[in-house]
């Protein structure tokens, strides 16, 4: 039909380029050792290329895999463009995976080269042997770490130095540009593979207004891992936007992040709920002000957490949700403003919930056992599932996982929610973790939660213990901020605010709550801890 728009290829050249040549200013800011490393777009671009042009040295193959074992800094936001543009795969390597996953996955990606800083040697250079297709190791100097003499070792800025700056170029948006593997709670860690076109989609829906909306005159820090789901998108959202980034590089400590915060007067940040929890001490001492938006992902946020950052900082904690094989966002949260009239405590609610899906996410829950699809009224609750044009259809040479997908082309996210009326997304449970007691479904979520709310409880984790009556109980793990803390004391504070049923049968009090390699309660290792745990008049 004669009209038509000509096709236009959405790759991430596009990204690079529109960066490269309209916000050369822009600047990139890494916490190191020895202080604030800064370089700006036009700098960052000018090594990018030259990076492109290394791979070429290096001879790594059309559509090889490059991996990286790094922290959130310029460098490895240089390979998140150089891979993908020079038409090879950016590998993203979690270094919190047990040694055995991390040999796993880099065998099972075939990856080429591995780009490592210096500080995470130690971690990585043991499984050097295991490593069955890399044939260099690239490091990149962040201060700190004892390089083995090796003639597989390359050093990074000697690299970039010898190498010439090359065009990017990619016709094909079907084409990989990433890959990042799951976490790997049960069985091997599983392949997810992200396209141009999915990269470049998804960077515009969470830059949407009602998203993250990342601006030109953002300050950006993404303390969510570059090596953890891309650092949910962040980086390529970021580059599009032109914002300024500051990377948190090794230390994530309290004082560190919050120094972060003041100094370089971050507008926008990304981070798991534990980051925000260990901030809370520090929020009284420093000046926050130049915060307009922090969202939270990775596990439900306490909605005491979110409303102390509202007093404190002046700007909620936002919830979003999301999966690795979702590129990862899929909802966010905020206010509509047919809602913002609402009473206080209604908007609390809302904003505790994981928000709308984005735009080009279709959602929808369905009964666990039938498949049924179940209504949206905010209060029956089923598997939540998803599709859209970020959003994987299959895994990397894996069957095992084909039941995650359904025959009309939803993703199984393995996540149980509600959706209301007003289409809000609110995780219950994972199906893995919600509690049956008597026929009737228990949201260990909302009993931690609700737990949490507790002034002198730091965390707190529910998993289901066996019953003989009733199948199942919960069972109430805490970590108390007070030695005097009383399993008494926190029944009691649950009674008028959950259902009488779903009151935990039993409270232990805990050192910690286990985590997993990207922060969350580990209810697995916890459900083997207590798994013969006799509970009170069972």
């Amino acid at each position: 039909m004669q009209g038509l728009m000509q096709d236009y290829p959405l790759t991430l050249p596009h990204i690079f380029h529109r960066a490269e040549k309209l916000f050369p200013a822009s600047r990139i800011s890494t916490a190191t050792h020895a202080g604030m490393e800064r370089i700006s777009y036009a700098e960052w671009a000018e090594r990018t290329r030259r990076l492109g042009g290394a791979l070429d040295v290096l001879e790594i193959s059309e559509s090889g895999r490059v991996g990286t074992f790094a922290w959130n800094t310029a460098r490895h936001l240089e390979l998140y463009f150089a891979a993908p543009c020079s038409e090879r795969v950016l590998h993203t390597l979690n270094i919190r995976l047990f040694p055995e996953q991390i040999a796993y996955v880099v065998n099972h990606a075939e990856d080429e080269v591995i780009f490592v800083d210096r500080s995470l040697m130690a971690v990585l250079w043991p499984l050097v042997d295991r490593l069955e297709t890399v044939r260099h190791f690239v490091v990149m100097n962040d201060g700190k770490g004892d390089i083995p003499d090796d003639p597989r070792i390359l050093d990074y800025e000697l690299l970039l130095s010898e190498s010439k700056p090359i065009e990017f170029h990619v016709d094909d948006e079907w084409r990989a540009a990433a890959m990042c593997y799951t976490s790997g709670t049960t069985g091997n860690p599983k392949g997810v593979v992200y396209s141009h076109r999915s990269t470049f989609l998804h960077s515009l829906g969470i830059n949407t207004a009602d998203a993250l909306a990342i601006c030109e005159a953002d300050v950006l820090m993404p303390i969510v891992p570059m090596f953890h789901a891309n650092a949910w998108g962040t980086p390529y959202a970021g580059v599009f936007a032109g914002a300024d980034f500051v990377m948190p590089g090794p230390d994530l400590s309290s004082h560190a992040i919050v120094n972060l915060f003041e100094r370089e007067r971050v507008t926008i940040s990304v981070g798991v709920p534990t980051i925000w929890m260990a901030l809370v001490p520090l929020l009284d001492s420093h000046d926050l002000s130049s915060v307009r938006t922090i969202n939270s992902g990775g596990s439900a946020v306490p909605v005491a957490l979110s409303e102390l950052y509202r007093e404190k900082v002046g700007v909620p904690l936002y919830q979003g949700w999301g999966m690795t094989e979702i590129s990862p966002v899929g909802s966010l949260a905020w206010v509509k403003k047919t809602l913002k009239d609402l009473p206080v405590d209604e908007l609390v609610e809302i904003r505790a919930k994981q928000g709308l899906p984005l735009p080009g996410v279709d959602a929808r829950i369905v009964d666990v056992e039938t498949g049924q699809e179940l209504p949206w009224d905010g209060t029956v609750f089923g598997e939540l599932q998803v599709r859209g044009p970020w959003i994987a259809s299959a895994y990397y040479k894996d069957t095992s996982g084909e039941d995650r997908f359904t025959p009309d082309g939803w993703l199984r996210t393995g996540d149980v929610a509600t959706i209301d009326k007003e289409g809000y997304i609110h995780l219950v449970d994972r199906t893995k973790d919600v509690i049956k007691s008597g026929g009737e479904w228990i949201s260990s979520v909302d009993l931690e939660n609700e737990i949490m709310a507790h002034p002198a409880v730091l965390e707190a984790a529910v998993i289901g213990v066996h019953h003989p009556k009733w199948q199942e109980r919960p069972l109430a793990c805490v970590v108390s901020k007070d030695e005097n803390l009383s399993r008494d004391d926190v029944i009691d504070f649950l009674r008028p605010r959950v259902a009488k049923w779903w009151v935990p049968d039993d409270v232990v009090f805990v050192d910690e709550i286990p985590k997993t390699s990207v922060g969350k309660f580990s209810k697995k290792d916890l459900r083997a801890r207590f798994s013969n745990y006799q509970l009170p008049n069972a």
